[in-house]
């Protein structure tokens, strides 16, 4: 039995990719990562908070590819999973644990 309290593996897994992603993010955007850690999850990766270019996109892609094994542009064709930090951080758990 859990505790209420103590959050499930699958939620601490995402907790985890969500932080490794806000400091991937950083890195791409050539952004502070203690300002990309308190941003709301929920923050549009191309908005104005972060202002990811096209190319820093596929910098991003690229190290979620090499960290992760999830190849986002072959499963994502629509690439709606880059539309916030959320979504991305969803796409990847779901997808690495299904390996």
């Amino acid at each position: 039995m859990t505790d209420a309290h103590t959050p499930s593996p699958s939620a601490t897994d995402r907790a985890a990719v969500e932080r490794e992603l806000r400091a991937m993010i950083a890195e791409a955007a050539r952004l502070d990562a203690a300002v990309v850690a308190g941003l709301p999850a929920d923050t549009d990766l191309f908005g104005p908070e972060i202002g990811l270019t096209s190319l820093a996109g596929v910098t991003l892609l690229g190290a979620v590819d090499t960290r992760f094994g999830v190849d986002v542009a072959a499963l994502d064709l629509s690439l709606d999973s880059l539309q916030s930090i959320a979504t991305l951080a969803d796409f990847v758990t779901a997808h690495r644990s299904a390996r």
